[in-house]
């Protein structure tokens, strides 16, 4: 008989907290070193406001292989991977199978025991894991079987048929137990793929419980259409074959080519010679326009800034929504609900991107704190590694043991 190799746990539970999205990568790579990771098919649950599921279009396929180059050349829009969404299986090179599941969570609704409506403000802000685990030891309970939260039963996820609970009763936004969103949708979508005796890393950008496009703040209106005008994008049909395919892919390629090329000449000289010559391409004819209106608020623009501020609103723009501190305990309420029914993580990776500010600098530290409260909650002593620069004593006085 084959019998499933024991999987490998940490005394304590690693939290590895970063601030670019990309440098969780190489606690990845130790974690697999040491074999709590396999080497390959590795299961994630990825909480995020973006996909980030890119790599650079010019990363040869061998990189992958050098670990110090694999550091060097991703960035935080090139993440882990090609989405690979109109990119015909030859043109792979040594393909591998990766399976992907995008799931909506819902914050619980204001009256079912959300965080801010368990704790006073003062208490937000003066909690504290250490005063959490000598409350639960003083109770007699593990440290890992309650939630931070002082009223649990209204955090159980819901459990039964939609008749015998009522509609909404695990208290996410759905309108009934399975909704999708709901907290059983999400485990049952989860539970598919991730068991007990396989390991999984736990990867939570900040940005998911309060996010900020930063280039609304540094665009006009007017200047951010003509942006999503220059990069637009129209996809291929569903139900296209490999030649429509593949004249997406290149028509793609020579399109994002051409900006890039012409914003690299406005560094150089953005005269009025150079702007006319780039407007003559197809589907540039409102360049001109754009470079005028961002000369009339600045004499030298960032014309590479620019060029990435285009790459984000090609097809959709980016999600803009700072949250409200009511907000975001109720979708740490959410978070909370389904981890508390799935198998413990092997290691959790936390990004804060708050430089970049798609998590609002103003609240990052805030929410930081939350989460963590919650998750040693949920998994009892955190060791938590913290790899970033931190100018805020209020985190440094905050953090669990072990950091």
């Amino acid at each position: 008989m084959s019998s499933v190799p024991l999987k490998r746990t940490y005394k304590q539970l690693p939290v590895c907290v970063v601030e670019d999205h990309h440098d969780v990568v190489c606690h990845i790579y130790r974690a697999i070193a040491s074999r709590h990771l396999p080497m390959k098919n590795i299961k994630m649950i990825h909480l995020d406001s973006h996909p980030d599921l890119l790599i650079p279009v010019n990363m040869s396929a061998d990189t992958v292989f050098d670990k110090e180059k694999l550091f060097g050349v991703t960035s935080t829009d090139n993440y882990f991977l090609s989405d690979g969404l109109y990119v015909c299986e030859e043109q792979l090179e040594n393909p591998k199978h990766f399976s992907l599941s995008v799931i909506r969570v819902d914050p619980v609704r204001p009256g079912h025991g959300s965080l801010t409506e368990q704790r006073t403000e003062k208490d937000t802000e003066e909690c504290s894991v250490k005063r959490a685990r000598a409350e639960r030891r003083k109770s007699g309970e593990s440290s890992s079987s309650q939630p931070p939260s002082a009223n649990t039963d209204s955090l159980q996820p819901a459990e039964g048929s939609k008749a015998e609970d009522g509609p909404d009763s695990d208290g996410t936004g759905g309108d009934g137990v399975d909704d999708e969103g709901s907290t059983s949708y999400i485990v049952k979508r989860i539970s598919s793929f991730v068991s007990e005796s396989e390991p999984y890393i736990l990867d939570v950008d900040l940005d998911f419980f309060s996010c900020k496009n930063p280039f609304k703040e540094l665009y006009t209106q007017e200047e951010y259409s003509i942006l999503q005008e220059l990069y637009s994008f129209r996809g291929p049909r569903l139900d296209a074959d490999q030649e429509e395919l593949g004249e997406c892919v290149d028509h793609r390629i020579r399109q994002l080519e051409d900006l890039e090329a012409a914003f690299a000449d406005l560094l150089d000289d953005d005269g009025e010679e150079t702007v006319t010559r780039w407007a003559t391409n197809p589907g540039m004819d409102s360049l001109p326009q754009l470079v005028s209106s961002l000369k009339a608020r600045n004499p030298c623009p960032d014309y590479e800034m620019v060029h990435q501020a285009g790459l984000t609103c090609d097809t959709v723009e980016l999600p803009h929504h700072i949250s409200s501190d009511e907000e975001i305990d109720r979708l740490i309420s959410a978070v909370q609900l389904f981890l508390k029914v799935l198998p413990k993580p092997t290691l959790v990776t936390l990004s804060r991107s708050s430089l970049d500010e798609y998590c609002p600098v103003e609240q990052v530290d805030s929410i930081q704190r939350r989460v963590l409260v919650m998750l040693e909650g949920l998994y009892g002593a955190l060791d938590v590694h913290k790899d970033y620069d931190n100018s805020s004593t209020e985190t440094e006085e905050q953090l669990p043991q072990g950091s």
